[in-house]
């Protein structure tokens, strides 16, 4: 598949910052982290380092996905954050508009899933040998182009979101690489990070931070 990168020419949008950590929200089209060559370099760090220059990486954000991202900004808030992520003590919640009229109120998807090697980067569902995943999901209203959902991850596996609303029928629209014919005639993926949770690595205090839903 032909890709050229273009990233938005967007200044980083502070959502909540102190001596710990940097929440930003991340714009659809700009890499998390630097890809594979120099027009690859453009990425949330990169400019988030013009301002932070001891900002440390802590998850990623797809390409195409918007929305609310946590750096450190310090080693012991990366490795608190990190710990976090990694025991699935933080909740984060998406906002999607799928293909279709999805017909329940709620639900869960549990499909494990694995990288589709001779069609990188896409995964796909593999019982032999896919890692377990998870995704609960709630119908937030029906829209005249399909239907907005809630999507809470209960893992944080490569494309969850993606490829678990693809098998329930629904692919999000606008995916580049999932979605086909009028569920893919869309400006951008229409998947956003709404909310993330976490304990502040200073003193453990909830603390849950919002982007904007942009579509």
């Amino acid at each position: 598949m032909d890709f050229t990168y273009t990233p938005p020419d967007v200044p980083p949008v502070i959502l909540h910052e102190d001596h710990e950590l940097v929440f930003v929200d991340k714009p659809s089209g700009l890499l998390s982290v630097p890809g594979r060559g120099e027009e690859m370099a453009d990425c949330m760090i990169a400019r988030l380092r013009e301002v932070f220059p001891e900002i440390l990486l802590v998850h990623r954000l797809d390409l195409d996905t918007s929305g609310v991202m946590v750096f450190a900004r310090s080693p012991h808030a990366q490795r608190n954050l990190g710990a976090q992520f990694e025991a699935r003590k933080t909740r984060k919640t998406y906002i999607a508009r799928v293909f279709g009229q999805v017909g329940a109120r709620a639900g869960q998807v549990d499909l494990p899933l694995t990288v589709d090697w001779p069609n990188r980067p896409r995964q796909m569902v593999c019982h032999q040998t896919g890692r377990p995943a998870q995704t609960d999901w709630a119908l937030i209203r029906h829209e005249e182009d399909g239907s907005r959902l809630r999507l809470s991850p209960v893992t944080g596996r490569s494309h969850q979101l993606r490829v678990h609303m693809l098998a329930m029928g629904h692919p999000i629209l606008g995916d580049p690489l999932y979605a086909t014919g009028a569920a893919a005639a869309y400006p951008r993926l229409m998947l956003h990070a709404q909310s993330l949770r976490l304990r502040h690595p200073d003193g453990g205090r909830g603390l849950t931070i919002s982007a904007p839903v942009p579509f």
